[in-house]
Formats: structure tokens, C-alpha cells, sequence
């Protein structure tokens, strides 16, 4: 029998040009890896031109898929249909994994029997040798006591724990957000690093992304769903768990209010958004002291002269960056 991968990475693509995708899986494939302990699945999402399209030295050692475009959601559940290994890595088509820092990752998979790694990024493909790790502890208890990182791809998973959560397909803009917490209230046993160990490419295209208007309402009624569907996940799970879920829903739901405000400078918008985030209790923001910035926040948005004052101030704050 062949033995089982112990990391399966998998690269949703769409429209990735042959040299990035190619940086991509060499840096997976430098890692302390033999072909037959990692697996590699690349599920092309429509690209315009079918991808691989010309010879690459690593085409016989990925399982390549084709799909209609349908989102990185459906794109990512139909590679976990297909992985095999213990752990799962997700890794953007266009991003790289830093050798040193993930090879720390890899050990406390290996010798600290973890069900999960969450860890940095970087803007430079530069490795950083220091690291400090925290835990091992609950994903429950992480949440309960700590910020996280929503992105899928600086987490490191087992298998064993996704069960049958999925991302839910035709979310375009915060399906991570709402996939993360649900997975690490899964978790028993995680470790949180601060090894750089992802190098993460902003484009001018991700920069700029939503600018305008239509894209801007989609990212925020996206944002909408999420906040929704997570509020009501919590309302059915275990105390513990539920305070969990409800201190990172409520910090996304500043997120949400904050970028209303950045990105539309609407009050009627603002408002008609805020009754439906009251109606489903996420609104006012609950008295919690999470952070400085979400007691700040929270102080300002609940009032009427709070969210005046933020209308004026939060754009301001945005042109100046």
C-alpha cells in the first residue's frame, strides 16, 4: 500500500501565468517533502487558457483539475473531495511558501501531534529565523482569548477535523471568514507561531479591488451573509464555543461597519444596513473590552453621535494612508 501524504496543498487557480504557478509549487516542492509525503492538487478554476499549456518539470507530480469557473469556494471544495493527505495547506496560485519558516511549521506537526498551525506572513519571500510559538491549546480557547488571522492559507489543518464543513460557493469576498473560526472550534489541539512562513503578493489588482461601486456592494453584502450565517452557527453550539464564535463575529461585525463607512460614505446605506445587523442581535456591538480598538469602536458606532462622528473622521483617516 502506498503510504498516506502528510500534507496535501492545494492551489485553486484561475487565469495564474505558468512562471508564478511554477514558483509556487517549487517552493512546495523544496520543502522537506518526498513525493510520496506531500500531495499537490491544482484545480483550475476556468482559466482562459487551460493551465498547464506547455511542458514544466512538475506536471507528472500534481493532480490537475479542470472546472467551470465557479469561485474559489467551489474550486477549493473540490479539491478536498479529492485529498488524501493527513494535513491540508491551502496556497493561493500566485503566493509562495517560505522554506525555513514552514519547515518550523512541518515540526510541530510532526513532533507536537497537532491539529492545527496557524501562522504569519510576508510581504518578501525572505525567511525570518526567529520564531515563538504558543500553545498547545483549544481552538475554542485560542478564540476566546485571542485575535485571529481569517486567511486559510496561514493554517495548516488536519484532515480529520473539517468533517463536513465546506466553504459556502458563491461567496466571493470573505468566504475565509467564515470557514477559519467554524474549523478551529474543531481543533483540540493548536499552535499559534509567528514564523513567517507565507509569502503572500498584493497585486495592484487586489488593491484596488472593489472600487467600484457594484464591487463594492457585493463585498459588503458578502460580508453581510457571513456575519449572518456565523451569528446563527453560534446561537446552536455549546456555551464555550459560542463565546468563541460570538467575540469573533462581533470583531468582524466592526469590520463591516468600518468599511460601510471607508467605502461608501452613505448614511442611508449605513442605516438601512445597521437595522438588519439589529435585527439579528449583532447590533449594537456588545460590551465586550476585546481589544483597545474594538472598545473604542464599539463606544462610537453604538451612538448616533458616535456614528456622525465616524462618518466624518473614518474617510478622512483612509485618504491620509
Amino acid at each position: 500500500m502506498e503510504a498516506q501524504p502528510l500534507v496535501t496543498f492545494i492551489i485553486p487557480v484561475y487565469n495564474v501565468s505558468i512562471p508564478m504557478l511554477s514558483q509556487c509549487i517549487g517552493s512546495i516542492r523544496a520543502l522537506s517533502l518526498g513525493e510520496s509525503e506531500r500531495e499537490i492538487i491544482v484545480v483550475d478554476d476556468g482559466s482562459e487558457v487551460p493551465l498547464p499549456n506547455e511542458e514544466v518539470p512538475w506536471l507528472d507530480e500534481i493532480v490537475y483539475v479542470r472546472q467551470r469557473n465557479g469561485g474559489v469556494a467551489t474550486a477549493r471544495n473540490r479539491a478536498l473531495t479529492l485529498a488524501s493527505g493527513r494535513f491540508i495547506q491551502f496556497v493561493d496560485g500566485d503566493d509562495m511558501l517560505i522554506k525555513a519558516p514552514y519547515e518550523h511549521v512541518l515540526d510541530l506537526l510532526r513532533y507536537e501531534h497537532a491539529d492545527m498551525v496557524m501562522f504569519n506572513h510576508a510581504d518578501t519571500a525572505e525567511a525570518v529565523l526567529t520564531y515563538e510559538d504558543l500553545g498547545p491549546m483549544t481552538g475554542s480557547d485560542l478564540m476566546r482569548q485571542h485575535n485571529i488571522h481569517g486567511a486559510v492559507w496561514g493554517l495548516v489543518f488536519g484532515r480529520h477535523i473539517l468533517g463536513e464543513l465546506r466553504f459556502t460557493p458563491g461567496v466571493a469576498f470573505g468566504e475565509d471568514e467564515e470557514f477559519t473560526p467554524q474549523l478551529l472550534l474543531r481543533a483540540e489541539n493548536v499552535f499559534q507561531t509567528t514564523a513567517k512562513a507565507y509569502f503572500y503578493r498584493q497585486h495592484d489588482a487586489q488593491a484596488t479591488s472593489g472600487s467600484s461601486p457594484r464591487q463594492t456592494i457585493h463585498r459588503l453584502n458578502d460580508t453581510l451573509g457571513v456575519l449572518r450565517r456565523l451569528n446563527k452557527s453560534a446561537s446552536m453550539m455549546p456555551a464555550s464555543d459560542r463565546i468563541a464564535l460570538q467575540r469573533r463575529t462581533a470583531q468582524l461585525t466592526m469590520d463591516y461597519i468600518y468599511n460601510m463607512i471607508v467605502m461608501t460614505g452613505s448614511r442611508h446605506y449605513l442605516k438601512r444596513k445597521l437595522e438588519i445587523l439589529r435585527r439579528d442581535g449583532l447590533y449594537p456591538l456588545p460590551d465586550r473590552n476585546y481589544t483597545k480598538k474594538y472598545s473604542w469602536f464599539r463606544k462610537m458606532a453604538n451612538s448616533e453621535t458616535g456614528l456622525v462622528i465616524l462618518m466624518r473622521m473614518l474617510p478622512l483617516f483612509k485618504r491620509e494612508r
